[in-house]
Formats: C-alpha cells, sequence, structure tokens
C-alpha cells in the first residue's frame, strides 16, 4: 500500500481540481471552461449573490477574469451543462444525466411536504400539462400560481409543483430571468442523444459516480467519495470498497488520516503547484470542510446565516490558496451601486507571513475587481492583515 504525506494528498488533490493547469495567457474561451469542467465534474448553485452568483467563481478560480456568458452559454445555449440536484444544486455535464436517472426515478416527497403532494395530485398534474402546452415558463407564470404560502421556503404552490416535477426529471430548467428557473419538459432541454443514452442500474451508476469523485478529488476518503454527488455513506463504502478490490481505485494511506484513503489510477502527484486564488465558499476543493481541515489544517466554516455578533470572520468570507496551502481570508462584498468592491476583514493564517500573503491577494482582490466591472477597492479594519492589505492596494 502507498504511504502518502499531507503535503503529498494535498497536491494531487489540487491537481485533480485544476490548480495545477497554466492559467490562460490570452483571451479566455470556451475550451478553457472546458478544461475546468473535466477537473471538478460539477459546479455548485447557490442563491447568495453578496459578491457574485457562486457557480461563476470556480472558472474565475482556476482561469483568472473570463466572461461569465461564457458558462451562461454553455449551459443554456449549448446545453453542455445542465441543473439538477448533484452536490445540492448544481451545473453538471449533460452526459452525467443517465448516472442520475435512477435518483430522479426515486425520488420521494421528504415528510413535510409529502402530505402536501398527496393532496393536491390533480394541481401537480396540471401544472405538468401546461408546461406542455405553453412551456417554457417560470412558476409565476402558470395560468395558476397560487400566493406566497406553502411548505418549502414559503413558496406559492405553482413553484411547489414545478420543483417538485423538477426533482422528479420531468421537467429541467430551460434558462434562467434574473436567477428565476424558467422549466420546460426534459426531452425539449436536454439533447436527443443525452435523452437516447442506456440508463444504469442503480448500483452501477453509483458506482461510476464515485470514480467521478474520485477523479475529480485525486484522492479520499469514503466519505469524501460519497459526498461530492451526495451519495447514501453505508451504500457508497461497500462499493468504494469493491472498485478498489477490482483495482478501480488504489487504497492509500495519507499522513494523519485515521480513515484509508482512495486515489483515482489517473491522479497527478505534480512536484509543486504554483497556485493562487480566492475560493468560493462553494468550491468543490473545500465544500466538504472535515477534508479541507484533513488536507490544509484549516477549519472554515460559512457564517451566513450566523448572527452578526457571533461571527468569528465576517458574511461572506472567501479562503485565499497560496502555492499549496490555504494561507488566509478575506471577508467581501460587491458594492454595486458605488461601484466598489469592499473587503470587510482579512485575515492571515498562524504561521504565515502577512506582507507576502497581502501582496499576491492584493492582486487576485484587482483582478476580482477589474472582472466584475468594479472601479475601486475599499478595505475595512478587521483581522490581523488588513493594514497590511490596505498598504499593499495603496
Amino acid at each position: 500500500m502507498t504511504d502518502l504525506s499531507r503535503a503529498e494528498a494535498r497536491r494531487i488533490a489540487l491537481a485533480a481540481q485544476g490548480f495545477a493547469d497554466p492559467r490562460p495567457l490570452g483571451r479566455v474561451d470556451i475550451r478553457h471552461v472546458r478544461r475546468v469542467l473535466s477537473r471538478v465534474g460539477l459546479l455548485q448553485l447557490d442563491s447568495v449573490n453578496v459578491l457574485v452568483r457562486s457557480h461563476y467563481m470556480p472558472l474565475f478560480s482556476r482561469l483568472g477574469p473570463y466572461p461569465m456568458s461564457l458558462l451562461d452559454d454553455a449551459v443554456y445555449r449549448r446545453r453542455e451543462l445542465f441543473e439538477t440536484w448533484a452536490h445540492a444544486a448544481s451545473l453538471v455535464p449533460v452526459e452525467v444525466y443517465p448516472l442520475l436517472r435512477y435518483r430522479m426515478d426515486a425520488a420521494v416527497p421528504w415528510e413535510r411536504v409529502r402530505q402536501w403532494v398527496l393532496r393536491n395530485r390533480g394541481y401537480i398534474d396540471g401544472v405538468l400539462d401546461e408546461v406542455r402546452r405553453k412551456g417554457p415558463l417560470s412558476a409565476a407564470e402558470l395560468d395558476d400560481p397560487g400566493g406566497r404560502t406553502g411548505p418549502w421556503w414559503g413558496w406559492s404552490r405553482g413553484k411547489n409543483a414545478m420543483e417538485w416535477h423538477f426533482r422528479k426529471g420531468r421537467v429541467m430548467v430551460h434558462h434562467r430571468r434574473n436567477f428565476e428557473r424558467v422549466y420546460d419538459l426534459t426531452e425539449r432541454v436536454l439533447p436527443r442523444y443525452v435523452l437516447d443514452s442506456d440508463t444504469p442500474d442503480e448500483t452501477e451508476a453509483r458506482r461510476a459516480l464515485l470514480l467521478l469523485a474520485a477523479r475529480s478529488q485525486g484522492v479520499g476518503i469514503a466519505r469524501d467519495l460519497a459526498g461530492y454527488y451526495s451519495l447514501p455513506l453505508p451504500r457508497a463504502r461497500e462499493l468504494v470498497l469493491d472498485l478498489a478490490s477490482e483495482g478501480a481505485l488504489r487504497e492509500v494511506r495519507v499522513e494523519g488520516w485515521r480513515e484509508p484513503a482512495y486515489m483515482h489510477p489517473d491522479a497527478r502527484l505534480p512536484c509543486s503547484v504554483p497556485a493562487h486564488a480566492l475560493l468560493s465558499p462553494f468550491d468543490s476543493l473545500i465544500w466538504e470542510r472535515a477534508r479541507t481541515e484533513r488536507l490544509f489544517d484549516f477549519r472554515y466554516r460559512i457564517e451566513v446565516y450566523v448572527p452578526e455578533r457571533k461571527r468569528q470572520y465576517g458574511y461572506y468570507v472567501l479562503p485565499f490558496l497560496l502555492g499549496d496551502r490555504l494561507v488566509g481570508r478575506v471577508d467581501l462584498k460587491a458594492d454595486r451601486a458605488r461601484r466598489r468592491l469592499l473587503i470587510k476583514g482579512a485575515f492571515v493564517e498562524d504561521g504565515q507571513e502577512a506582507s507576502g500573503v497581502a501582496e499576491r491577494l492584493a492582486q487576485d482582490l484587482r483582478a476580482m475587481a477589474g472582472w466584475l466591472g468594479l472601479d475601486s477597492l475599499r478595505v475595512g479594519r478587521r483581522g490581523n492583515m488588513s493594514a497590511r492589505l490596505r498598504d499593499e492596494l495603496r
């Protein structure tokens, strides 16, 4: 069995996530976007927009400034990706659709909405008929959308019905209008070759998803691999053992890890990773918080839902990757009205040299401001790196 140091495991993970790839020297195009997607496998969606929508950030972190329209076109015009529940709400390459069919077929209402679905079957079926006749439609465009009441996040009953059909794979997101989903029948959204693909059974689909997760993570314990596509852990553990016994995964020991780890056969171990990147809280490199601690000795929690007086670092905090370490974090907000990027807090990790981190971080913050169309940057006073960063940005 191969032994890996924690530093080697970090470099394997970073390479698998695309951070060892050189950034484009010229104009970023769809080929660069596809390269990143081939590494990360999916992009998580989130409604928080204090800085930028979360699904745009992983491409910026790996490519630098790029036209966000490239991703929109890949999803809603080229139909190379589609929206679904994978790792939470996600953008996923259409080729993965057959591997997720079993999940859509097996979807059942969770406890607090089960009775609503049972009581409203006629209405729910009518919504699907209306989309069939008139789609694409948002929930608000239904003939009878209902008011904003009901069991799901205060949604209208039209939105409830649309989201239930979305869970079941009967409708897909055709496009978004101011981030509002506009739905159409799945057969009118996905490419024909995808719809006609063979559908593996549940076991084979889960095996394939675990291998995709291993490719995107490089190395991880069973819990890491299962979490990438939100697979049930007990069954995933069994399948990971099967894949290892067949040679599809390699079992390895990682320094300081209590559980066996598994490495994809194609995983690379670069000598170094000259990366520098601000990371979205929903970046696939760090969304598994326990794995982030194991790899980087970096404790990270998103504090959006923490009362302000109890926050340690801030509302929307982005870790900063430099080389193969997470060396700091910044609390950011796009003040669009004044066209400026607010750095409300800046923190350097213990043991890191603030001057070197601040110098590189300042460059990335300038690049981010330009990418977001913001004209200036303002640094607040919170954090042990704020003064140094303010000096660099002058």
